[in-house]
């Protein structure tokens, strides 16, 4: 039965997006081959009056996806972060996208929390407000806890909210398979891969359990940053369809006459977001990726405050590394650098010429450090950087797109509060500490001591570990020229060295 519904979900998708006038800005976006083109017609053109109209004051791509509904806001929200997929003009207009929908009965959402929690919720709470907020995904009410009188904020998913996105689900994967049917060149763009990586990103944010989760873990790793707090969990009061957090006063961050009315300094503010995001992506390698002005609040001491830890972006400790060593590069002019970096993590093929890349990054550089301070861009830097090294065979890695996207709504957000803000000498003391702790003699020593530790807990098993793998490449030789003396001699020292190291740590760690 999933088939014609799929087909019909399509042919109203097609026909809202040529009553929006979207069909023609996302089919040159894509550089869509002739053929996808004609079928996009077929199921738009001709039903175009059972199309939504949207509002039209917005732009096209964003007018369509808003009219469409949650899951298709959704999904327009994270096509944002993929540039590499969409392209740079398309990306820009979905940043834009907002998901304030209106919100679901009062009465309704009480009902989900008692059955969730398993209690009625005149028990755990002494009130429960109205709705203040409203999302494509859940909504918010401000309660107070019937033990303590303390403030919450309860975020509840909205009803049948799992079954909506799976039935929109099963026609985006409908529509891909049709897109690499009729266009074998798009499948370039890995459409069946994208599709798989919404339904990851949005069962994670349909799991409240999973957002609570991030939203400890962002706690605890920040919870020494001055200037900077996330609210804490309430284990309590939080299941799968229901979160709850401490209630923070404070104003949003994208409220700058109440800033200013309230006497905060905004270009510490503008520095401290650039701050506390290059903290969390460089030292912990976990940050919020979406943090734009309706995610942060200036609490009354003139702290930031983070809501919201559906999408949070994590990069691993070598990935932190040679992100590290980029930016200091391009900081200190240092190109060459960059490119051997580059070649040194294996981003760029090594065929390819050192000097030549080099060149191509000073090309990227120079221009950018000749604007005026007010105007340079960390993040347009690693949009350039991502366009000469796709030239040069580096492969598209996610984590960094979605750092180089999340980079750019930071800085925006610390422009708003101080225009004059300049990124990269806010930057450079954040990036050259982190290169000082995790790059040179001290961190060769930590890393060796780590690699000792891993050793230790293997050392009574080293032998037999040795064993195995001197066995399997004896029977792997049979069907190969016998080795040279001396290359027999390598491998018994290599398990020989194996077997007393872990011998050794196994004793002293």
């Amino acid at each position: 039965m999933r088939g014609p519904h799929n087909i019909l979900r399509l042919i109203r998708t097609g026909a809202t997006f040529e009553r929006t006038g979207a069909m023609n800005v996302v089919l040159e976006a894509f550089n869509a081959p002739p053929s996808l083109r004609v079928a996009a017609r077929i199921l738009g053109w001709p039903f175009k009056w059972l199309g939504y109209k949207g509002d039209p004051n917005l732009p096209p791509a964003t007018r369509a996806l808003t009219a469409l509904g949650p899951a298709y806001i959704k999904f327009g929200q994270i096509l944002s972060t993929r540039p590499d997929v969409v392209g740079d003009d398309l990306a820009l207009q979905l940043r834009v996208l907002q998901d304030k929908l209106p919100p679901f009965p009062t009465a309704v959402a009480k009902a989900m929390v008692a059955r969730e929690l398993d209690t009625p919720v005149d028990e755990l709470f002494s009130d429960f407000s109205e709705p203040v907020a409203a999302a494509s995904i859940a909504q918010v009410h401000k309660a107070h806890l019937a033990t303590t009188g303390e403030p919450v904020a309860v975020k509840v998913l909205r009803p049948k909210i799992e079954q909506a996105f799976q039935r929109d689900i099963d026609a985006f994967y409908f529509a891909a398979k049709l897109i690499e049917t009729l266009a074998p060149s798009a499948r370039r763009l890995r459409p069946m891969d994208v599709i798989e990586h919404f339904e990851g990103v949005v069962m994670g944010e349909l799991d409240l359990r999973l957002e609570t989760a991030s939203a400890a873990e962002f706690a605890a790793n920040t919870a020494g940053d001055e200037g900077f707090r996330v609210p804490e969990v309430k284990w309590f009061l939080s299941s799968r369809r229901v979160m709850t957090l401490e209630w923070v006063e404070g104003i949003p961050a994208g409220n700058i006459t109440e800033i200013e009315a309230a006497g905060h300094d905004r270009e510490k503010l503008g520095e401290m977001v650039l701050k506390t995001f290059l903290n969390h992506a460089l030292r912990d390698g976990y940050f919020h990726a979406d943090m734009h002005q309706g995610n942060l609040k200036i609490a009354p001491d003139g702290a930031l405050v983070a809501l919201d830890f559906g999408i949070m972006g994590r990069i691993d400790e070598y990935t932190r590394r040679v992100y590290a060593e980029i930016l200091i590069g391009f900081i200190r002019k240092d190109y060459r650098r960059v490119a051997e970096v580059h070649f040194e993590a294996g981003y760029v093929p090594p065929d390819r010429d050192v000097d030549e890349f080099a060149r191509a990054l000073r090309a990227v550089g120079e221009p950018i450090f000749g604007m005026d301070a007010s105007r340079i861009s960390m993040g347009r830097l690693l949009s350039y950087l991502f366009e000469v090294t796709e030239r040069f065979g580096m492969e598209t890695r996610t984590e960094l797109i979605l750092l180089q996207r999340t980079m750019v709504v930071v800085e925006g957000v610390s422009r708003s509060l101080n225009p004059h803000i300049n990124i990269w000498s806010a930057a450079r003391p954040i990036v050259e500490r982190y290169i000082a702790e995790n790059i040179g003699p001290k961190a060769l020593v930590r890393d060796l001591v780590k690699t000792a530790r891993v050793l230790s807990r293997f050392g009574p098993r080293l032998p037999e570990l040795a064993e195995a793998a001197l066995t399997r490449e004896a029977q792997r030789a049979e069907a190969r020229p016998e080795p040279a003396p001396a290359r027999k001699g390598l491998y018994l020292a290599a398990g020989a060295a194996l077997a007393a190291a872990g011998f050794v740590l196994g004793r002293l760690i």
